[in-house]
Protein backbone atom coordinates (compact mmCIF):
# COMPACT_ATOMS: atom_id res chain seq x y z
CA UNK A 1 0.00 0.00 0.00
CA UNK A 2 2.84 2.53 0.86
CA UNK A 3 4.81 1.45 -2.41
CA UNK A 4 1.36 2.73 -4.57
CA UNK A 5 1.08 5.65 -2.53
CA UNK A 6 4.81 6.55 -3.10
CA UNK A 7 4.72 5.45 -6.77
CA UNK A 8 1.46 7.63 -6.58
CA UNK A 9 3.35 10.63 -5.27
CA UNK A 10 6.50 10.58 -7.39
CA UNK A 11 4.30 10.34 -10.68
CA UNK A 12 2.09 13.41 -9.37
CA UNK A 13 5.84 15.32 -8.61
CA UNK A 14 7.10 14.59 -12.12
CA UNK A 15 4.05 15.48 -14.19
CA UNK A 16 3.77 18.93 -11.83
CA UNK A 17 7.67 19.64 -12.85
CA UNK A 18 7.01 18.76 -16.48
CA UNK A 19 4.02 21.55 -16.39
CA UNK A 20 6.53 23.76 -14.80
CA UNK A 21 9.05 23.64 -17.57
CA UNK A 22 6.83 23.55 -20.53
CA UNK A 23 5.26 26.52 -18.99
CA UNK A 24 8.91 28.36 -18.37
CA UNK A 25 9.96 27.29 -22.47
CA UNK A 26 6.96 29.06 -23.26
CA UNK A 27 7.57 32.34 -21.60
CA UNK A 28 11.55 32.30 -22.91
CA UNK A 29 10.15 31.70 -26.14
CA UNK A 30 7.26 34.55 -26.26
CA UNK A 31 10.27 37.04 -24.53
CA UNK A 32 12.84 35.98 -27.73
CA UNK A 33 9.64 36.74 -29.93
CA UNK A 34 9.39 39.76 -28.86
CA UNK A 35 12.66 40.59 -28.60
CA UNK A 36 13.32 39.83 -32.36
CA UNK A 37 10.35 41.90 -33.21
CA UNK A 38 11.42 44.94 -35.43
CA UNK A 39 10.39 48.71 -34.21
CA UNK A 40 7.64 49.65 -36.74
CA UNK A 41 7.45 53.48 -37.48
CA UNK A 42 4.55 55.11 -35.32
CA UNK A 43 3.72 57.12 -38.22
CA UNK A 44 2.02 55.28 -40.40
CA UNK A 45 0.28 56.73 -43.78
CA UNK A 46 2.84 59.63 -43.49
CA UNK A 47 6.14 60.55 -44.99
CA UNK A 48 9.22 59.30 -44.15
CA UNK A 49 10.60 62.86 -42.53
CA UNK A 50 14.23 61.46 -43.65
CA UNK A 51 13.19 60.74 -47.43
CA UNK A 52 13.05 64.10 -50.16
CA UNK A 53 10.16 64.89 -50.57
CA UNK A 54 8.64 64.04 -54.08
CA UNK A 55 5.05 65.34 -55.33
CA UNK A 56 2.65 62.55 -56.22
CA UNK A 57 2.51 61.78 -59.69
CA UNK A 58 -0.52 62.65 -61.67
CA UNK A 59 -2.36 60.05 -63.77
CA UNK A 60 -3.63 60.66 -66.51
CA UNK A 61 -6.66 58.72 -68.29
CA UNK A 62 -6.67 58.48 -71.27
CA UNK A 63 -9.68 58.85 -73.60
CA UNK A 64 -11.07 57.55 -76.56
CA UNK A 65 -9.68 59.01 -80.06
CA UNK A 66 -12.47 61.64 -81.99
CA UNK A 67 -14.80 59.91 -84.01
CA UNK A 68 -13.57 60.35 -87.78
CA UNK A 69 -16.29 62.71 -89.90
CA UNK A 70 -17.52 60.99 -92.95
CA UNK A 71 -16.85 62.98 -96.38
CA UNK A 72 -19.15 65.61 -97.59
CA UNK A 73 -20.41 63.10 -99.99
CA UNK A 74 -21.24 60.78 -97.50
CA UNK A 75 -23.11 62.87 -95.36
CA UNK A 76 -25.37 64.64 -98.10
CA UNK A 77 -26.33 61.34 -98.79
CA UNK A 78 -27.28 60.50 -95.20
CA UNK A 79 -28.97 63.54 -95.25
CA UNK A 80 -31.24 62.67 -98.39
CA UNK A 81 -32.05 59.38 -97.17
CA UNK A 82 -32.85 61.41 -93.58
CA UNK A 83 -35.00 63.68 -95.86
CA UNK A 84 -37.10 60.99 -97.44
CA UNK A 85 -37.72 58.91 -94.41
CA UNK A 86 -39.39 61.92 -92.47
CA UNK A 87 -41.67 62.43 -95.80
CA UNK A 88 -42.50 59.15 -95.52
CA UNK A 89 -42.99 59.15 -91.62
CA UNK A 90 -45.68 62.60 -92.26
CA UNK A 91 -42.82 64.57 -90.01
CA UNK A 92 -40.58 67.19 -90.32
CA UNK A 93 -37.51 66.80 -92.75
CA UNK A 94 -34.46 68.07 -91.27
CA UNK A 95 -32.52 71.23 -92.55
CA UNK A 96 -29.99 71.19 -95.48
CA UNK A 97 -27.32 72.31 -93.13
CA UNK A 98 -27.23 69.46 -91.03
CA UNK A 99 -25.23 67.67 -93.89
CA UNK A 100 -21.91 71.02 -93.21
CA UNK A 101 -19.39 70.87 -90.70
CA UNK A 102 -19.63 74.52 -88.68
CA UNK A 103 -15.56 74.72 -90.30
CA UNK A 104 -17.93 74.36 -93.99
CA UNK A 105 -19.40 77.21 -93.43
CA UNK A 106 -18.76 81.23 -93.77
CA UNK A 107 -21.49 83.93 -92.74
CA UNK A 108 -22.00 86.03 -95.36
CA UNK A 109 -24.94 88.48 -94.25
CA UNK A 110 -27.08 89.36 -91.35
CA UNK A 111 -30.34 91.00 -91.36
CA UNK A 112 -33.31 91.52 -89.25
CA UNK A 113 -36.71 89.67 -89.76
CA UNK A 114 -40.38 89.65 -88.83
CA UNK A 115 -38.84 86.19 -86.80
CA UNK A 116 -36.00 88.23 -85.22
CA UNK A 117 -32.58 88.32 -86.73
CA UNK A 118 -31.21 85.84 -89.51
CA UNK A 119 -28.19 84.87 -90.53
CA UNK A 120 -27.00 84.01 -94.33
CA UNK A 121 -24.24 81.32 -94.86
CA UNK A 122 -22.73 80.11 -97.61
CA UNK A 123 -21.97 76.63 -97.39
CA UNK A 124 -18.51 76.63 -99.27
CA UNK A 125 -18.79 72.79 -100.33
CA UNK A 126 -21.23 73.09 -102.54
CA UNK A 127 -21.20 77.03 -102.98
CA UNK A 128 -25.06 77.17 -102.17
CA UNK A 129 -26.36 79.96 -99.20
CA UNK A 130 -28.98 79.26 -96.97
CA UNK A 131 -30.91 81.26 -94.38
CA UNK A 132 -30.77 80.23 -90.72
CA UNK A 133 -31.95 80.92 -87.60
CA UNK A 134 -31.04 80.71 -83.89
CA UNK A 135 -31.32 76.61 -82.75
CA UNK A 136 -30.39 75.78 -86.68
CA UNK A 137 -28.47 72.68 -86.14
CA UNK A 138 -25.12 71.36 -88.27
CA UNK A 139 -23.58 67.98 -87.84
CA UNK A 140 -21.33 69.07 -85.65
CA UNK A 141 -23.02 71.58 -83.98
CA UNK A 142 -25.78 74.05 -82.96
CA UNK A 143 -26.23 78.15 -83.93
CA UNK A 144 -27.31 79.08 -80.69
CA UNK A 145 -27.17 83.23 -81.09
CA UNK A 146 -26.90 85.81 -84.18
CA UNK A 147 -25.40 89.29 -83.03
CA UNK A 148 -24.86 92.60 -85.32
CA UNK A 149 -21.31 91.07 -86.82
CA UNK A 150 -21.03 87.04 -85.69
CA UNK A 151 -22.63 83.71 -84.50
CA UNK A 152 -22.53 82.18 -81.34
CA UNK A 153 -22.21 78.19 -81.97
CA UNK A 154 -22.30 75.39 -79.68
CA UNK A 155 -20.02 72.78 -81.34
CA UNK A 156 -20.26 69.49 -80.42
CA UNK A 157 -17.10 66.63 -80.27
CA UNK A 158 -17.56 63.16 -80.13
CA UNK A 159 -15.10 60.43 -78.65
CA UNK A 160 -14.90 56.55 -79.63
CA UNK A 161 -15.54 56.14 -76.07
CA UNK A 162 -18.96 57.82 -76.20
CA UNK A 163 -17.34 61.14 -74.32
CA UNK A 164 -18.84 64.41 -75.83
CA UNK A 165 -17.29 67.38 -75.31
CA UNK A 166 -18.81 70.84 -76.30
CA UNK A 167 -17.21 74.06 -76.44
CA UNK A 168 -18.27 77.54 -78.05
CA UNK A 169 -17.13 79.27 -81.13
CA UNK A 170 -17.52 82.33 -82.99
CA UNK A 171 -17.80 83.25 -86.37
CA UNK A 172 -17.72 86.70 -87.50
CA UNK A 173 -19.39 87.89 -90.36
CA UNK A 174 -17.32 87.50 -94.00
CA UNK A 175 -15.56 90.93 -94.86
CA UNK A 176 -15.38 91.26 -98.93
CA UNK A 177 -12.77 90.26 -101.26
CA UNK A 178 -10.74 92.91 -103.16
CA UNK A 179 -12.78 92.12 -106.18
CA UNK A 180 -16.20 92.68 -104.42
CA UNK A 181 -14.89 95.90 -102.62
CA UNK A 182 -13.62 97.36 -105.87
CA UNK A 183 -16.77 96.30 -108.12
CA UNK A 184 -18.98 97.80 -105.44
CA UNK A 185 -16.79 101.28 -105.18
CA UNK A 186 -16.79 101.14 -108.87
CA UNK A 187 -21.18 101.00 -109.04
CA UNK A 188 -20.95 103.59 -106.40
CA UNK A 189 -18.49 106.20 -108.46
CA UNK A 190 -19.54 107.44 -111.74
CA UNK A 191 -16.61 109.15 -113.80
CA UNK A 192 -17.30 112.96 -115.04
CA UNK A 193 -17.05 112.34 -118.74
CA UNK A 194 -19.08 109.21 -118.39
CA UNK A 195 -21.88 110.85 -120.12
CA UNK A 196 -21.27 114.30 -121.40
CA UNK A 197 -23.80 117.42 -121.55
CA UNK A 198 -25.67 117.99 -124.77
CA UNK A 199 -25.14 121.32 -125.45
CA UNK A 200 -28.52 123.17 -127.08
CA UNK A 201 -28.59 123.49 -130.78
CA UNK A 202 -30.39 126.45 -132.14
CA UNK A 203 -31.69 126.49 -135.50
CA UNK A 204 -30.23 127.99 -137.93
CA UNK A 205 -32.53 130.78 -139.49
CA UNK A 206 -32.33 133.16 -142.46
CA UNK A 207 -31.25 136.74 -142.29
CA UNK A 208 -33.77 138.31 -144.70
Amino acid sequence: MKTKIFQFGASFVIATAAVAVSGSLQAATAQKTNEAKPVTNSNRGGRDPFKKYEPARVIVKKSGSMVSTPSIQERIEQYKAQKVAAMNAHVVAPKPTTAFLLSEVQVVGISRSPRGYAAIVEAMPIKLAYVIYPGERFYDGQLVAIEDNRLVFRRETVFTDGKRERSVEMKPLRQANTVDALAAAAARSKPADAEPEKKSEKPATDKP
